[in-house]
């Protein structure tokens, strides 16, 4: 019996999330049907992130066991060629790649040994509608004060109750209380004076669009509706109706899981 661990990558624009449903494709749906094919055994794969519909990866990590002959490194060639289109692949990229495979421990599970995670969130800051960028990017007209909101990130790094941050809806947690160990702002233009801003986000584990709501939180402090001091009285409310907007799924990436603490951390 092996037990291997993937590293994926994906697209979620065609994507209803992670998590398997009914009659509608999925990440963990088109995951589970490939590999069930290139190890001919049904395969039960488990995430660390169950990403919504429209929210991208670029270091998702799944695990799965079974009894398989297939060598490891051949599974990831097989299968992406399936996913890519199979015999008419030559030439197509799909939406969905495993990056790499490795074995690991018997007792390893994807999702209950992982430490934390890092997310980035990509947002275009400029005026023009941007119509080939639309599923990949959170687009905002209104020029953002990058400094008032780096001001404001600096009341969401520690250990808080991030109730405030938490949407309606997602599985219920023992604690609201989390770790964020590193929150960067960053900015790029190009030779055509687009603006991007980057918000990488890393923490021991995240509410329920905790993500996408801290996102828009800074950018109601970035356009001048909230004041950047206000992100401390909207942690220690509590209440989520305090913070700003939830941002569009597009813009949000899973860029990393970390297994290791010190990893994490930095230390």
């Amino acid at each position: 019996m092996k037990n291997i661990l993937l590293t994926i990558e994906y697209d979620g624009t065609s994507f209803f999330g992670w998590q398997r449903q009914p009659e509608k494709r999925t990440v963990q749906g088109e995951l589970e049907r490939v590999l069930s094919v290139v190890c001919r055994c049904p395969v039960q794969v488990n995430g660390t992130s169950r990403t919504d519909a429209g929210v991208h990866a670029l270091g998702q990590r799944a695990s799965f066991k079974g009894d398989f002959g297939i060598p490891t490194d051949r599974l990831v060639v097989a299968a992406n060629n399936i996913l890519a289109g199979g015999m008419n692949s030559i030439g197509k990229i799909g939406d969905l790649r495993i990056v790499s495979a490795e074995e690991v421990p018997e007792g390893f599970h994807a999702r209950f040994d992982a430490k934390g995670k890092k997310y980035v969130y990509k947002i275009l800051n400029c005026q023009e509608t941007q119509i080939f960028s639309r599923n990949q990017y959170y687009q905002v007209r209104k020029s953002l004060n990058i400094e008032a909101m780096k001001q404001a990130a600096l009341y969401i790094k520690g250990t808080h109750d991030f109730k405030c941050f938490q949407a309606a809806g997602g599985e219920e947690k023992k604690t609201t209380v989390r770790t964020i160990y590193d929150l960067q702002i960053t900015e790029e233009k190009n030779e055509l004076g687009k603006r991007t801003i980057f918000i990488e986000i890393k923490g021991d584990g995240f509410l329920y669009n905790m993500v996408r709501i801290i996102t828009g939180t800074l950018v109601e402090v970035g356009s001048g509706k909230l004041p950047a001091e206000a992100v401390q009285d909207i942690v220690e409310s509590g209440q989520r109706q305090k913070a700003g907007h939830t941002a569009p799924p597009q813009g949000l990436y899973l860029s990393k899981v970390y297994y290791k603490l010190e990893d994490l951390a930095g230390l």
